[in-house]
């Protein structure tokens, strides 16, 4: 929600089950396809200092987008930077979400 409010380019309709189906495909793409992904461009990583990993959440955001009917990402940079929205978001989240017994 936060990345179709703040970055133009990205958009859900009007349902808000559009963004909910969107963020569970986010998750599952994540969660399945994302370690491939990062293991297949490690030298690209590696060489970036990481960056590179933005550019491949901006591409499962890009896939989501095809996937899900209604959620729209108008181009890569739209999606590049609601893949930087989306991290922030997560990492603040994080922050105050996070494991409290961690040592």
């Amino acid at each position: 929600m936060a990345a179709a409010h703040f970055v133009p380019g990205i958009s859900y309709g009007k349902s808000f089950v559009t963004l909910i189906l969107a963020a569970l495909v986010l998750g599952v793409l994540n969660t399945l396809l994302k370690p491939i992904l990062v293991k297949l461009s490690l030298p690209f990583l590696l060489v970036t200092a990481g960056l590179f990993y933005f550019i491949i959440n901006a591409g499962l955001l890009f896939l989501v987008s095809y996937l899900v009917k209604d959620f729209e990402v108008d181009g890569f940079v739209p999606a590049l930077l609601g893949a930087l929205v989306i991290t922030a978001v997560s990492v603040v989240c994080g922050f105050f979400i996070g494991d409290k017994n961690a040592k």
